[in-house]
């Protein structure tokens, strides 16, 4: 079966084509040597497989993971390549596609956001632009799906594609040391094009230097590459090889845009620059995004969220509850299998149930916030303030995506380019208010600031970012010391998101909730029921009397300075660590609730509204769950800083609450 290569810059439109072209896809695994998931599609005529290379600017990697393009090109051979291109960024987006071209595959231009540039004034002639490359060339708008058969249609037979003849001549002296390289690489089987790899040589891409080393000895290489580049300095042309590799590009891209665009009617201030006047003003900006996530965040918790919430609760409470009894008492089952099933399952795992609803919505939101392009302008309001803390804005990202699922929002730091600023920004990640915090946080916030619910619950994701921020200040300058950091980041004009593509975001993000709520959630309320349901004495014994009760009594002490030093507090802690949505279900069951306004009704009776801040605050600091632990394991590839998280998170979590409780006591708060 074929494979076919999608690459191209970031903000290009690249994952839009993606789901347009494939019918499905999946993650196997990562890509060899970085932690970058290897993401591949079937494409929809079944030609043959999509793979989707991460989004890049050049060959020559920014960081590691980047990389990734480099080392499949060269390491693996596509039968053709798919390169997407910004219309209104013709000429940047260049130079990544004469790359490729050089890279001698059979390849196909996606022209896309031709949308874009037409409204800037911009226009683009494919056909031109086809005869200046020699490569077919589809105008297309990924966005809506418009072109995407045309490119289906291309790829169909990737064999019938136009093979590449294209020769960009660096020079007599260049040209000479580009010819004794491939001469001397011509010893290495299986390489690709031998002039695309001596020129990446030549530019210094680590990846393809790395990769000779491990086959030849590079050292007569390198003095040829050195011996052209002293020759280009005596000449005045370049001060370095790569350099002057470059300037030849970047000449031949002017000439190629000069034939291929009319910017004649460009139109000085398009939609993008007079929003961006407003949304990332000096003063102005960070006031509008403070308004935008409160506006989130009632629109999640109280206008639309919450009604949604108690009808789902309403449902398992009344009609599954009812009818579960019914059914297994018409069976004859056993006492033990109906407390099982109705308080262990429908009791345990539908307590948190009844958060999807706000859960799915704040992921659209998050979505939506990222498909319009608003997200990286936060990047940059927030660059200042993450500078002062030790970081760049470019972590901003992980962080909102961290409100979502601290596990990917881990994984989204592998773009940011400095080993500092992502070892940091992972550290930090698990203090961000993720989604399974989310249930504790609603339900006291029901229980004891029923009136302002989204502003208790903005308050503890506030919390987060500040602690995230004062720590990274700590972090920086006594464990990363004298390490720089830099910014680079691309603003991507101002979309309407389709809703195709916000659904498919949104429900990639919100089916991990629900696969947590069919394994670990499910699990976990078995195993809290049965703990719950047995103990010393056999089982169906009193709760004061289980095997639970003993466990978070042997925890409870040491709560008892924090404001809830009860054992049913105590037991709730620990399974938290497999996850945290299981905090809930397990108060679910400890407390035999039918429903939400029962559990609601013990947790007034056992907290204080002190106390309850006390609980929630330790929540959101305390040890993050397993999976996290796991993939700050892999992405770090240190137990060191692994058990350095997890130990700072602990104390931060005593420490914090502490001082809330015995604080508030002093001020003679309840």
């Amino acid at each position: 079966m074929s494979s076919i290569a999608l690459v191209g810059n970031p903000n290009t439109g690249k994952t839009s084509l993606f789901n347009t072209l494939t019918s499905s896809y999946e993650y196997v695994g990562n890509w060899a040597g970085v932690t970058v998931e290897k993401k591949v599609g079937s494409l929809k005529n079944g030609a043959g497989k999509l793979i989707d290379l991460p989004g890049i600017y050049s060959l020559h990697p920014l960081s590691r993971d980047e990389g990734v393009a480099a080392q499949y090109l060269i390491e693996e051979s596509p039968e053709a390549l798919i390169n997407i291109v910004d219309a209104s960024q013709l000429e940047r987006n260049l130079l990544l596609t004469l790359q490729l071209l050089e890279y001698g595959k059979p390849i196909v231009l996606g022209l896309n956001m031709i949308d874009v540039a037409n409204a800037r004034g911009i226009q683009v002639n494919p056909e031109v632009l086809q005869a200046q490359l020699g490569i077919t060339v589809l105008p297309l708008i990924a966005r809506t799906g418009k072109g995407s058969s045309q490119v289906l249609s291309v790829l169909e037979k990737p064999a019938n594609i136009p093979p590449v003849s294209f020769h960009l001549n660096y020079g007599e002296l260049v040209e000479a040391t580009i010819a004794s390289i491939s001469n001397q690489l011509q010893q290495i089987s299986g390489l690709p094009n031998l002039r695309w790899v001596s020129l990446q040589l030549m530019e210094q891409n680590p990846v393809v230097l790395e990769l000779l080393k491990k086959r030849m000895d590079t050292s007569e290489l390198m003095l040829l590459c050195d011996a052209c580049q002293t020759q280009l300095q005596k000449q005045k042309l370049a001060l370095t090889l790569p350099q002057w590799i470059r300037s030849i590009r970047m000449d031949y891209i002017r000439s190629v845009c000069a034939a291929a665009i009319d910017a004649t009617k460009q139109k000085p201030h398009n939609l993008t620059e007079r929003l961006d006047s407003i949304l990332t003003h000096r003063f102005l900006g960070l006031p509008l995004f403070i308004v935008f996530m409160y506006a989130m965040f009632k629109t999640t918790f109280d206008w639309v969220g919450g009604p949604l919430s108690d009808l789902l609760d309403g449902f398992i409470g009344g009609p599954l509850s009812d009818g579960a009894n019914s059914l297994l008492q018409a069976i004859g089952a056993s006492g033990f299998t109906h407390a099982l099933i109705v308080d262990g399952i429908i009791g345990g795992v539908g307590g948190v149930l009844v958060f999807v609803p706000q859960i799915f919505i704040l992921f659209l939101m998050i979505s939506f916030l990222e498909d319009s392009g608003y997200m990286a302008r936060v990047c940059l309001l927030m660059d200042s303030t993450m500078e002062r803390m030790g970081l760049n804005g470019k972590a901003f990202i992980p962080f909102i995506i961290g409100f979502g699922c601290n596990v990917p929002a881990i994984m989204a730091a592998r773009s940011i380019e400095q080993p500092k600023d992502r070892m940091l920004t992972t550290l930090l990640m698990p203090l961000m208010s993720c989604s399974a915090r989310l249930p504790v946080y609603l339900l006291f916030a029901a229980v004891f600031f029923p009136a302002r619910q989204a502003t208790a619950v903005l308050a503890m994701y506030v919390m987060g970012v500040v602690f995230a921020l004062i720590l990274c200040k700590l972090f920086s300058k006594h464990l990363f010391k004298n390490e720089s950091s830099i910014f680079i980041i691309e603003l991507p004009p101002y979309r309407m998101p389709q809703f195709k593509t916000l659904g498919r975001s949104t429900w990639e993000k919100g089916k991990g909730f629900l696969r947590k709520a069919g394994t670990i959630i499910l699990a976990g309320s078995v195993i809290i029921w049965l703990m719950s349901y047995a103990g010393p004495a056999g089982f169906n014994v009193e709760m004061d009397n289980s095997f639970l009760a003993k466990f978070g009594g042997l925890i409870a002490p040491l709560l008892q300075p924090l404001g809830f030093g009860t054992w049913q507090a105590g037991s709730t802690l620990v399974p938290g660590f497999l996850a945290k949505e299981v905090v809930v279900s397990t108060m679910n069951i400890i407390y035999h609730a039918p429903d939400s306004a029962g559990l609601e009704g013990q947790i007034a009776s056992v907290f204080t509204p002190l106390s309850s801040i006390s609980f929630m605050a330790f929540i959101l600091l305390y040890i993050p769950c397993l999976a996290t632990v796991g993939v700050i394991k892999k992405e770090t590839a240190s137990w060191k800083w692994t058990f350095f998280s997890m130990g700072y998170s602990l104390v931060l979590a005593y420490a914090v609450s502490l001082v809330i409780f015995q604080g508030g006591r002093l001020l003679g708060w309840s």
